[in-house]
């Protein structure tokens, strides 16, 4: 899916075209060959300034070819599989050609672009390049920061059922979580040395008013790992806990069937015994029957104590 967008000067209203204009905003989604090639031919693009960003394991860089800069960095993607909420991260390539237009290329539809397009993001021009890019660098960092805190929340969650329950499904998810919150830190901090290049100023030129929001950006990266790091920290503590947890139930459990085996096992030796086809004692007793009853509930009852005392009931 291609979209071009350029922001009306006079009336400040973005506004969706049908071909490409300088001072436009292309937005590529998933696009296919035809949409790739039509874009390289008609602004004279190098091949891999716009295709890198497409492969879901090109890591964050900035690239600088000339009069075209590319900068790619990580972005949360989320999507519900199997029922439940997965939290994982894509390329996004950020694509300046000369002074002219703005490129965005992503493999995958998320909502970061949406808010740019349906107007909820101020002071957003297609025409300001290093603005527009800024202003998607920090909303990355910001997605993160939300995303972060839904993982902690669903963390919460999880820690409250595994509280109630001795099953693995809940372990199952808190190992998606961890494994979510590795693919965040890796990238936040794949992310943040692209910041620091940006700081210098040479890879993209930076005004006067762009300054903060760079600054602000990389604070909130910052703010992002931390976060990161310590969920992964929690989470993988809380792990441990209840895996030793679940394992500790299980054994008792186990400890209180073989204990009740042993109980049970008396009474049939007692009456495996004096069942057997032989001559025993008063076996001609018409109460013979309740003593041998009564004698194995003795017997019962007394290994039933003895277990007890040690602990295994």
């Amino acid at each position: 899916m291609i979209e071009i967008w350029k922001t009306h000067e006079s009336r400040n209203e973005l506004l969706y075209l049908d071909t490409i204009e300088k001072g436009c905003w292309i937005n590529m989604i998933s696009p296919s060959e035809e949409e790739l090639e039509m874009v390289i031919k008609s602004l004279g693009l190098e091949q891999n300034m716009i295709r890198d960003p497409l492969d879901d394991e090109e890591k964050p860089r900035v690239d600088i070819d000339e009069d075209q800069t590319l900068i790619i960095v990580d972005i949360p993607y989320v999507y519900e599989d199997d029922g439940s909420i997965k939290y994982e991260t894509v390329p996004m390539g950020l694509l300046q050609v000369r002074d002219d237009y703005i490129i965005t290329i992503c493999s995958k539809q998320t909502s970061l672009l949406e808010r740019f397009r349906n107007g909820q993001i101020r002071d957003f021009y297609t025409y300001k390049k290093t603005r527009f890019i800024l202003q998607i660098l920090y909303h990355v960092a910001k997605d993160f920061l939300k995303y972060l805190k839904h993982i902690d929340k669903k963390t919460e969650f999880l820690e409250k059922s595994l509280h109630k329950s001795m099953r693995n499904k809940e372990l199952y998810k808190l190992m998606e979580l961890s494994k979510s919150l590795v693919y965040f830190t890796t990238s936040l901090k794949s992310n943040e040395t692209v910041l620091d290049r940006l700081v210098t100023g040479r890879v993209i030129k930076l005004y006067e008013e762009d300054h903060d929001i760079l600054e602000d950006t990389i604070i909130e990266n910052k703010q992002a790992i931390e976060m990161a790091n310590i969920y992964s920290s929690i989470l993988s503590g809380m792990m441990d806990a209840f895996a030793s947890i679940i394992s500790n139930n299980q054994n008792v459990v186990m400890k209180f069937l073989a204990a009740m085996t042993i109980v049970m096992a008396i009474p049939n030796m007692v009456y495996s015994f004096f069942g057997q086809n032989i001559q025993i004692p008063f076996q001609s007793n018409p109460l013979m029957w309740l003593y041998v009853l009564i004698g194995s509930i003795i017997l019962s009852s007394l290994v039933a104590y003895f277990l007890y005392k040690w602990d295994m009931f």
